[in-house]
């Protein structure tokens, strides 16, 4: 899962990047408004954290104008703010949760986990031909067997498995696994797309990783 945090004080937006990222998200971290209005609008994530405090536009500002766009991404507003009256505006602008600081960064977890959780009501397992993808327990198995993908992998077997037959280009892999601040090269894309197809060759797969040179990856049935 792709988390974009928004918050200003860097020093907390680098422990908490660090936090997400040990419990199996991808998390990029922004530190004003603007920057996280316009991340989000790119549509690559599938929650945010927004501080409410921030440089050049606010967090309930950000929340706004998503909400007036359609967006309907799980939004967790985090602040300094205790009074009740903010955190109704909060929520009434269109916020899925609300935590002040200081937090514990388990609840901190636990109500992320709770807002996506909400958000995507369908089972935790997905299957395609011979082969699970348990969302739960990150673990990628057939009638032969099973492995438990690491983050990376997990992220880009649920992206596959979630649009069977469809074209997924590299690039969409890169902004949305990786992220978009990240340095890595359009070739470790490959590197984990080989990963998984081990995977998959080790579970005597019925279905298989299509590469459509210099476009992108689907995932389809073996002939």
């Amino acid at each position: 899962m792709h988390v974009l945090l928004a918050e200003d004080e860097r020093s907390l937006a680098r422990a908490l990047v660090k936090i997400l990222e040990k419990n199996n998200y991808t998390a990029d971290a922004v530190y004003d408004g603007e920057d996280a209005l316009a991340y989000l609008q790119s549509g690559a994530y599938d929650a945010a954290i927004l501080d409410i405090m921030m440089p050049k536009m606010d967090g309930i500002t950000v929340l706004k104008t998503l909400r007036q766009q359609g967006s309907g991404i799980p939004v967790l507003l985090l602040t300094a703010k205790a009074e009740v009256d903010d955190k109704v505006l909060g929520l009434d602008s269109g916020a899925n949760d609300y935590l002040t600081k200081p937090f514990d960064t388990r609840e901190l977890l636990a109500r992320l986990r709770a807002m996506t959780r909400a958000q995507n009501t369908e089972d935790t397992r997905m299957t395609f031909g011979n082969i699970t993808l348990d969302r739960a327990t990150f673990a990628l198995s057939s009638p032969t067997g099973s492995f438990r993908l690491a983050n990376k992998e997990f992220q880009m077997m649920e992206m596959l498995m979630r649009n069977p037959h469809r074209l997924i280009p590299t690039e969409r892999f890169l902004e949305k696994i990786w992220g978009f601040d990240c340095d890595a090269e359009i070739n470790v894309v490959w590197v984990y797309i080989s990963y998984l197809r081990k995977k998959l060759s080790a579970l005597h797969a019925n279905i298989q990783i299509k590469v459509a040179r210099n476009l992108g990856y689907s995932l389809e049935v073996c002939p």
